[in-house]
């Protein structure tokens, strides 16, 4: 299936430093099958081979303009006569010592030309063109395409691993290729659990909460890439969850679940992946998101990862922001994903990080009356850091990220991270 076959350092007690968490779950997933798609319907699709261009790009020496094709050394006879009109897509004869030969943008230049005149330095008298050589001498190869100058038969264009996006669509088609082979886009099954959970539209009664998490990781996932099953809603029984993530798991190649994970009498699915599977992980030192876990669950065919969400909803975005991500990167068939390329910018707040990482919602500060360009981008923070105000996600617009015991005063600088980066498939 998609899991390596041993144990590592994900089997280790206590809270699991974020990093390390990242690459233990990233080391332990395989990435899923491939396929071979039409370029119609590979965009954002993920390349299981590479791209190597069978030919040259142009294939053959053209204009880059409208104009006149000649050979330089013929301009001192100018006027020349036009011996022939090359359109683009059809093949020219030989020019015609002491002549010149009308020619359109992408037209194939004829033997025995070098250089390309654009039409606007030229005057035409009937079938003659006289060339202003007094105003802007033309020089030897102008407007002209060599054949290979973009791409070269033999070169990678785009190596395995690759997203598809519109240009690479676009460099594929140019060489010719209409289809490529690339990774299915991977089923990930989604699970909330809780009693407490009620679907948005129905009533709501005495100690209920809506689901929002529901909505906001099927909209997530699916914005990452992933082909999402919406498995509902678990509630809060030991038998009822074992069958759950077992269903998930035959259906799925990643079963991921909102919820149930922390050390709670009512949170069953730690236990329930212990009885049927391997948990290797459930707690990281991330704050938000505390509660997380990472296993395995075994399946008539093998073993499906299972990655376990907290419940509060700004725990279960930025652990699936931060940690499920560049997970899923890896089960597309990105291979090893990329550090994230943190920026940074000075803080408008003070504040004392504690024993795990902290990620706090931000925003970022626009110029200011007064500010000259120059002035550094600042961060200020979200008034509330709460786990379960959701709302302080859609005022940020940035992540800042602070290291354990780390002090932060106003005007030192931060490293953060974008939303938008966060929200783009890895």
């Amino acid at each position: 299936m998609l899991l390596k076959t041993r144990k590592d350092a994900c089997d280790q007690p206590g809270l699991m430093p974020v990093d390390e968490a990242i690459s233990c779950i990233c080391n332990a997933i395989r990435p899923v099958a491939t396929e071979v798609k039409p370029l119609s319907q590979a965009l954002g699709c993920v390349l299981a081979e590479p791209i190597v261009s069978q030919i040259n790009v142009p294939g053959m020496d053209n204009s880059a303009m409208d104009g006149y094709a000649l050979n330089i050394k013929d301009l001192k006879k100018s006027p020349l006569a036009i011996s022939q009109r090359i359109p683009a897509g059809q093949q020219p004869e030989a020019l015609q010592p002491g002549t010149c030969a009308r020619i359109f943008t992408g037209a194939p230049l004829p033997d025995g030309a070098d250089t390309i005149v654009m039409q606007e330095k030229v005057k035409v008298d009937g079938d003659q063109v006289s060339f202003h050589t007094h105003i802007d001498t033309p020089n030897q190869g102008d407007f002209v395409r060599k054949a290979g100058q973009d791409i070269q038969q033999g070169r990678v264009l785009l190596n395995t691993g690759s997203r598809l996006d519109a240009v690479a669509l676009g460099l594929v088609a140019s060489v010719g290729q209409a289809e490529v082979i690339v990774h299915k886009k991977p089923k990930v099954a989604l699970l909330s659990t809780g009693d407490e959970l009620v679907e948005p539209g129905a009533p709501l009664q005495a100690g209920q909460i809506f689901n929002s998490n529901r909505y906001m990781l099927l909209s997530l996932l699916a914005n990452l890439g992933c082909e999402v099953i919406d498995s509902g809603i678990i509630p809060d029984d030991r038998e009822a969850t074992v069958k759950a993530l077992q269903k998930a798991a035959c259906q799925a190649d990643l079963v991921i679940s909102s919820g149930g994970v922390s050390v709670g009498e009512e949170d069953h699915v730690k236990p329930a992946i212990e009885q049927q599977g391997t948990l290797n992980l459930w707690r990281m030192a991330m704050k938000p998101g505390k509660p997380l876990a990472f296993g395995q669950i075994k399946t008539p065919e093998g073993e499906t990862p299972f990655i376990g969400l907290p419940g509060n909803p700004v725990s279960s975005l930025l652990t699936c922001l931060v940690v499920v991500r560049p997970a899923l990167g890896v089960l597309q068939g990105r291979g090893e994903v990329p550090a994230p390329v943190y920026r940074y910018a000075e803080a408008e707040f003070n504040i004392d990080a504690g024993e795990r990482r902290e990620y706090l919602r931000v925003r970022r500060v626009r110029l200011r009356p007064g500010d000259l360009p120059s002035q550094p981008m600042r961060i200020e923070l979200a008034p509330s850091q709460n786990s379960g105000v959701l709302t302080s996600c859609q005022w940020a617009d940035a992540l800042a990220i602070v290291e354990p015991g780390q002090k932060v005063r106003e005007g030192d600088w931060v490293k953060y991270l974008p939303m938008d980066y966060l929200m783009l498939a890895p």
